[in-house]
């Protein structure tokens, strides 16, 4: 190939090669079914391919052009013109692939934004129980790796695919045109190439998921370390961990570099097999020009397009190896796009603008795991404007009753009825929108503590926002914090304490002012002193509404009208706290051991 005209470096040579290859499931089906996905999106593709046949028509007609100037020269015909033709030519060259790269810039990421948003508006829509079962580390890999994959491949090689397309098929022609026997010596090098990359590949292909596979489980161990380093150094686990890092990190290496090894074979062997082919071109058109059959200009354009010739087809084998990569990404994104979003509502589903708040639930099974249930046949009642308490030991199912109120999962069988009619019957937003609801493990973003309280909220009035701090014991806290209520509070509130933390959740629950309030150990990151401020000062905002709490500690529920005591997703027992107390129960000794228990730390203190 002729110096000046070589096409630019493929982004998919050597620098790529090392890229974990995933082989897809089904690369048709995810092809349509991604082109289907870019609909309304891929305006200017007619222009690119316009553009690509005009990028390859000036590779192709270089080398003639050349041999043409070589034949003038050596008869001694002039070629001032032929070389103008030449020189517009190479600037028309680069004036192309300058626009392709505009052009695919624009097209390729107006298609990612979409893929990208699609994905996360069906991530968005996706049940509870979908999050759950899957590590979040994973899920993010789609929405970033996967999507980029995608991107660098639509980006990168849809354009040199493109032009390459049209370079062999013109090259092919021009050479059948010059010379058909030295066209079959450069088909026996182009052969070999096939067969050396299919070897190459077929051995790098499964290096490079093993790599990927390591990769994932490395990706895991970092994730897990950092997010639990807190609980690593304080088990002194420091060593542990380093040790399973660099044991992951070193298998990594070892298959990382097989894999290296074997496509670093690619290159090289290539440019030997090429070289060998310019050998025998150039020998075999010298004997047919001694022999008059054609032009030393001839020999000079076969020559340059014996390389053209052969080179897309290298670069075309590094451009597909990461093109299954992205259609193994298109699929694993395919993967959310194909789940179950949470149960839309019915076309009948009704509205729910002024519930009364009674709550019951009636014969409900519930598992996480079908197989394995967690609430089995519960039955009780709240009724609209009462206090209902909810106790157990850890894993009775407790906090579950919470995630079938808010239909973040469906009961089994049974139903579950507000206001006399199923959950299901309405609509899901305006169901939600009815709880309130304070979890025991808070969930806070990295926005302000203004932002935070006033979560869901639009528009609130400042005073108000104020007063339900108040209220939730946070007021004061929050006004030394160095910017008060716009401060800035970290990931998930990293730069507060557990019961501050609580108390802005507390605070954001108020604020809501939601008929039902469903209180998950609201309280049990707060000192006894706090709690009780906290408890009093909930006990009169809460007034007139449905509230359903589910505690450990007694003096939680100690106002509570009515208390049900789950068993291993049983309703053991239930009642007033008078009953309860009187029954002697499995209530009265869980009263009893926390008394007991509550005593015993006091002396010790003492």
């Amino acid at each position: 190939m002729s110096k000046e005209m070589a096409p630019p470096p493929s982004s998919f040579g050597k620098g790529q090669r090392g890229k974990p290859v995933v082989k897809p499931k089904d690369m048709k089906g995810t092809l349509r079914r991604l082109w289907e996905l870019t609909q309304g999106q891929r305006q200017g593709l007619g222009w690119l391919m316009l553009l690509s046949a005009v990028a390859s028509a000036s590779t192709i007609l270089s080398p003639l052009l050349i041999g043409t100037a070589v034949t003038a020269i050596d008869t001694g015909n002039p070629a001032l013109q032929l070389l103008i033709l030449l020189a517009a030519l190479y600037l028309t060259d680069w004036l192309v692939r300058f626009l392709q790269q505009f052009f695919m810039a624009a097209i390729g990421q107006r298609i990612i934004l979409h893929i990208r948003s699609t994905l996360f508006e069906k991530m968005k829509a996706l049940p509870l129980s979908f999050f759950d079962s899957r590590q979040h580390g994973e899920l993010m890999s789609r929405l970033t790796n996967d999507v980029d994959n995608i991107s660098t491949t639509i980006s990168d090689s849809l354009t040199q695919l493109m032009t390459y397309g049209f370079t062999i098929i013109g090259i092919l022609c021009i050479m059948l045109r010059l010379s058909l026997p030295l066209t079959c010596i450069a088909f026996i090098s182009v052969w070999l190439i096939f067969l050396l990359t299919r070897t190459i590949t077929k051995h790098t292909r499964k290096l490079f998921a093993q790599q990927q596979q390591i990769l994932g489980k490395l990706n895991g161990q970092v994730e897990e370390s950092i997010s639990g380093l807190n609980m690593v150094k304080a088990f002194g686990r420091e060593a542990e961990m380093t040790e399973q890092f660099e044991e992951s990190n070193a298998r990594l290496c070892q298959v990382a570099t097989k894999a290296q090894i074997w496509s670093g074979f690619l290159m090289p062997l290539t440019n030997v097999i090429n070289n060998l082919n310019f050998v025998i071109v150039a020998v075999v058109s010298g004997i047919l020009a001694a022999y008059g059959r054609i032009s030393v200009g001839l020999i000079s354009s076969f020559l340059l397009y014996s390389r053209q010739f052969s080179r897309p087809f290298v670069d075309i084998a590094n451009i597909y190896n990461n093109f299954q990569t992205a259609v193994a990404g298109a699929e694993r994104i395919f993967e959310i796009l194909e789940e179950e979003p949470e149960p839309a509502d019915a076309p009948d589903a009704l509205p729910l603008t002024a519930p009364r708040g009674e709550v019951e639930f009636s014969h409900v099974t519930f598992g996480y795991q079908a197989q394995e249930p967690v609430l089995k046949d519960v039955s009780f009642r709240v009724p609209a404007g009462t206090r209902v308490a909810v106790v157990g030991s850890t894993g009775a199912g407790k906090t579950t009753l919470i995630n079938l109120l808010t239909r973040f999962y469906d009961v089994n069988s049974g139903s579950i009825l507000l206001d006399g009619r199923d959950l299901r019957q309405y609509r899901l937003q305006d169901l939600r929108r009815t709880f309130g609801v304070v979890l025991q493990d808070t969930a806070l973003f990295g926005m302000s503590v203004r932002d935070n309280i006033s979560y869901g909220n639009k528009d609130v009035l400042p005073e108000r926002i104020r007063a339900a701090a108040k209220t939730a014991g946070a007021d004061s806290f929050i006004r030394r914090l160095p910017q008060g209520y716009d401060t800035p509070i970290g990931e998930n509130g990293a730069k507060l304490s557990g019961g501050e933390r609580q108390r802005i959740s507390i605070a954001r629950a108020l604020l809501k002012n939601a008929p039902i309030v469903l209180l998950d150990e609201a309280t049990a990151s707060l000192d006894v002193e706090n709690e009780t401020k906290v408890q009093g000062a909930l006990s009169r905002l809460l007034a007139g509404k449905t509230v359903l709490v589910i505690a450990h500690r007694m003096r939680t529920v100690a106002g509570a009208d009515h208390i049900v005591v789950l068993e291993n997703g049983r309703v053991a027992e239930q009642g007033t706290p008078a009953e309860l107390m009187e029954k002697g129960g499995l209530y009265r000794r869980m009263v009893e051991l926390q008394s007991h228990s509550a005593q015993w730390q006091l002396n010790g203190n003492e």
